[in-house]
């Protein structure tokens, strides 16, 4: 596949938005397509001055009716295309009747441009227009913006970003297209919160420790209803209230993209949404990622891959036939975004029904013992779990085999070998027993399918890193909570604006940075300002760069950080009612002189 590193030969912006007849599954169809004064679907705005306008309105999609946020009258709001190499001037106007904001996710600018109230600026009032005044853009590549201002990103308030490059685009396509992945719900983004904080399974209809769907053993169910949980626990919000979008439009409405035999199509995938991993599939299609959070790499073949809160991948596909179905199914598996290539308009190809839900596991409690991980765990018999402690979790597509295992004296609490600078109190109700480093894993639900996926250990850079510095010290970061009282944290403490101290970072310093997932969940963290080099196996000078980092359940991964970008700027789980609720840090890159005290690489 050597020969996409040409460059393109056509650009066809964000495609054209297909309403026609689809062959769509009964659990999916809606009362209508469309409603409501807001626009589904986007507009495309560029050169050296941009105006974007802040609003809101009633929305439906696929006969669900709510209100939302939307900029220039759209959700998503409209792909924003830039230049690199070239300054441009963002005016945003507020007409709502609070705070807003707009963040730049992924791209490099001024701390004081990125856009988060309280960390980087106030916010911009009601009635008044704040100017991104960002100078000549040093990167390409497909990112996205939303709101950082309270829960208005689940509303709306999103929209899409192309950086277009100085020179000859590396990807060769003959098609270039946008789509973004996000949900709709009617429901109030705090009544969700709500219900989360009164009981973080309210959304998940997908129980199963007291039924017979699910095919899990007599004892695996008592081990369950022990720990007080669920081993389909895999998303806080679902497709109960979600309806999945891509690019604005519900399943019976999604997005077409068009192309004649032959060509190549390249698929700039966003995750926009505000709490779902989708596993995105073109059925018996193989294609190649060629991008990730907008960095090149080496092109990767594969058939599937995840995706987090986000995340971006760009993907080339070598479409044939009359039309193809792009899946982007939820990682619980309980709903879909749909999108079509189509070779004339109106083709249409079947939506596959949603396969099984998958099932946490061993691995996703941190108790795979047999060192690496493949995703799934191991072989679980003869281990001693006299010492482990209570509240743990599990997962994927086929239940691990726990039969015979004595479970009852589990202590996911035993905080003995969390390190002194992690808060221990009411916040954590979990700890990894052995976190093992599981940037090789595909995500939950994609170990046993018959398929190549797509793991972070496949992706090396396409060019050579520019700083190949040995890390001077090394940092390690828990990632904690409490699913029950839906608590969420760093190092067991929940943000708060007036007493948190931040990260610091030196100027130009290199750190090793290692996350520890002490919970059952995945988290993407995401880091402003800066790129990182993903430790994932590859040569040092080709480590990928990401700006979000997915950190398995129950496991770990490093990153290496320049901390080049001067400033102050947010680091935080991208899943919003994470964040919301305390998983949230602020890091400061300071002078050189303001270097932190921290632990030296090779120290114990």
């Amino acid at each position: 596949m050597s020969d996409l590193l040409v460059s393109r030969r056509r650009l066809l912006g964000a495609g054209a938005l297909g309403v026609g007849a689809l062959t769509v599954p009964a659990w999916a169809r809606g009362a209508d397509l469309h409603g409501g004064s807001i626009r589904p679907g986007f507009d495309e705005v560029s050169g050296r001055d941009i105006s974007l306008v802040i609003g809101k309105g009633p929305h439906v999609v696929q006969g669900r009716r709510g209100h939302a946020f939307a900029v220039n009258g759209s959700v998503p709001g409209p792909l924003v295309r830039l230049r690199e190499g070239q300054p441009v001037r963002l005016s945003v106007t507020n007409t709502l009747d609070e705070d807003s904001s707009i963040h730049w996710h992924g791209l490099l600018l001024p701390f004081q441009f990125d856009g988060v109230p309280g960390v980087s600026f106030p916010g911009i009032k009601p009635g008044e227009t704040f100017v991104y005044d960002i100078p000549a853009l040093r990167q390409h590549g497909t990112y996205w913006w939303h709101s950082h201002s309270g829960l208005q990103e689940q509303a709306g308030h999103y929209g899409p970003i192309v950086v277009d490059p100085a020179g000859a685009d590396p990807v060769q396509a003959d098609r270039d297209y946008v789509l973004l992945l996000s949900e709709f719900t009617p429901l109030h983004p705090h009544t969700i919160m709500d219900k989360l904080k009164k009981g973080e399974g309210y959304f998940n209809y997908q129980q199963n420790t007291w039924t017979d769907d699910y095919p899990l053993s007599g004892e695996d169910r008592q081990m369950w209803a022990r720990m007080r949980m669920m081993a389909t626990d895999i998303l806080d919000v679902t497709g109960s209230t979600y309806t999945y979008l891509a690019n604005g439009r519900g399943i019976a409405e999604g997005p077409e993209f068009l192309f004649n035999p032959g060509e190549r199509v390249r698929l700039r995938i966003i995750n926009g949404s505000a709490m779902t991993f989708f596993n995105v599939r073109i059925p018996g299609v193989k294609f190649w990622v060629v991008a990730a959070d907008g960095q090149n790499v080496r092109p990767v073949e594969v058939e599937e891959f995840q995706i987090g809160t986000a995340e971006t991948y760009d993907i080339v596909v070598e479409a044939t036939g009359e039309a193809r179905t792009i899946v982007a199914e939820s990682i619980d598996r309980s709903g879909m975004a749909v999108a079509t290539l189509a070779s004339r308009p109106g083709a249409r190809a079947a939506v596959p029904a949603l396969r099984d839900p998958p099932l946490l596991t061993m691995a996703d409690m941190g108790m795979n013992h047999g060192g690496e991980m493949s995703h799934g765990g191991g072989d679980t018999a003869g281990m001693d779990h006299s010492a482990m402690g209570h509240d743990m979790p599990a997962h994927n597509s086929a239940a691990e085999p726990m039969g015979g295992m004595d479970m009852s004296g589990m202590n996911m609490r035993d905080t003995s070998s969390l390190p002194p600078d992690v808060k221990v109190g009411p916040g954590i109700d979990m700890v990894s027993m052995n976190p093992v480093d599981r940037v090789g894993d595909p995500g939950i639900g994609l170990d046993k399918v018959p398929h190549k996926v797509l793991t972070y250990k496949d992706l090396v850079a396409l060019a050579p890193n520019d700083d190949l510095r040995r890390p001077s010290r090394q940092m390690e970061i828990h990632l904690t909570g409490n699913m029950e009282r839906y608590m969420w944290s760093f190092d067991g403490k929940k943000f708060t604006a007036v007493s948190d101290d931040p990260i610091r970072f030196a100027y130009n310093e290199r750190v090793r940075v290692k996350l520890v997932n002490d919970t059952m969940m995945a988290h993407p963290i995401h880091l402003h300002g800066h790129f990182f080099e993903l430790v994932n196996g590859a040569p040092a000078d080709r480590q990928p760069q990401k700006h979000t980092v997915i950190v398995q359940p129950g496991g770990s991964a490093m990153f290496d950080l320049t901390a080049d970008e001067e400033g102050d700027w947010a680091f935080h789980c991208h899943l919003l009612y994470h964040m919301h609720s305390g998983m949230f840090q602020i890091v400061t890159v300071a002078p050189q002189e303001n270097q932190p005290d921290v632990m030296r690489v090779g120290e114990d």
